[in-house]
């Protein structure tokens, strides 16, 4: 083992540094997130190439591409990284006292009505437990998930999920279609589904970014309703959608929960289709790793 350490480039700092620049797929967002001059990550990178022997990564002015090596490395990395990163919060949690914390990511697409269910029960009965909460797009959450950087993901999961993550916690959440209340009243008068949905074309549109897999799944179930619809306006927030619906811009799909907290509901109509769109909304865990006893408890009281 001295041997191995004194001669092969093994190196958690610098594969740390990997692990960032793979995941910003930026040297400038690497080395921001790092403390480091864009030139002093640069030549820790040519170093790691050096001693390994192979390529890594790609640089162009425009982009970073990362090779067939460097793809085999960075997963490696990041299960490493993550082992160490759990090791030291272990190692934290049993000699260090402090508050426990439990660091939670929840994707952008959802919405604040869907925050309760996740955090109230664990604050009331454990008010000593301090959650850490971050938004992130989901391609994010399962990243620092496997790094372990987070305890608990929350998002509407892509297909297939990464076999190193399970499942904890899933339920449907159904879709309404909304509109200002003026506009809801006028599709009542359509008596025919044709003529509704020639009259849905004709009206402007807010849909949530289609970079989210909600967005995606919400494109391809409209395209089978015969909705092909250009939205005017593009946004990573349901509770912003449903203001500016509520202020007259237009027509969206939203989850039924996220109006729950809305409070002028008589500015808002809905539309009602043959169809509803649903999405899956899972949490999870990493696989293959123990939970601390906080965190285990956290994703108990998950109420949905």
């Amino acid at each position: 083992m001295q041997e191995y350490l004194t001669h092969k480039p093994f190196d958690l700092y610098a594969l740390h540094l990997f692990h960032l620049v793979v995941k910003h797929r930026s040297f400038t967002r690497a080395a921001r997130e790092a403390g480091l001059s864009q030139s002093a990550l640069t030549r820790q990178m040519q170093a790691l190439e050096q001693k390994l022997g192979v390529s890594l990564i790609t640089r162009t002015t425009r982009s970073v591409e990362v090779t067939e090596a460097g793809h085999y490395l960075a997963t490696e990395a990041t299960r490493l990284i993550g082992s160490v990163a759990q090791a030291l919060d272990g190692l934290h949690a049993t000699f260090v006292p402090a508050r426990p914390v439990v660091r939670v990511s929840v994707s952008r697409s959802m919405a604040m009505a869907h925050m309760p269910g996740l955090f109230h029960a664990n604050h009331q009965r454990h008010p000593e437990v301090v959650c850490k909460i971050s938004y992130n797009p989901s391609e994010a959450i399962l990243t620092a998930l496997d790094a372990s950087e987070i305890d608990v993901g929350v998002l509407c999961p892509p297909s297939p999920l990464p076999e190193t993550v399970k499942v904890t916690h899933r339920f449907k959440d159904t879709f309404e279609l909304i509109a200002p209340a003026a506009l809801a009243s006028k599709a009542v008068t359509f008596k025919r589904r044709d003529r509704l949905f020639h009259w849905l074309h004709e009206q402007p549109w807010l849909m949530i970014t289609s970079t989210t897999n909600t967005g995606k799944g919400l494109r391809r179930w409209m395209k089978r309703q015969q909705l092909a619809i250009e939205p005017t306006m593009e946004l990573d927030s349901f509770d912003l959608i449903i203001n500016l619906v509520a202020s007259g811009f237009g027509l969206a799909f939203v989850p039924r929960r996220a109006l729950a907290l809305y409070r002028r509901k008589e500015t808002l109509g809905n539309i009602a289709l043959p169809e509803r769109f649903e999405r899956d909304i899972v949490a999870i865990t990493r696989k293959h790793r123990k939970l601390p006893l906080h965190v285990e408890t956290f994703v108990e009281n998950i109420l949905f």
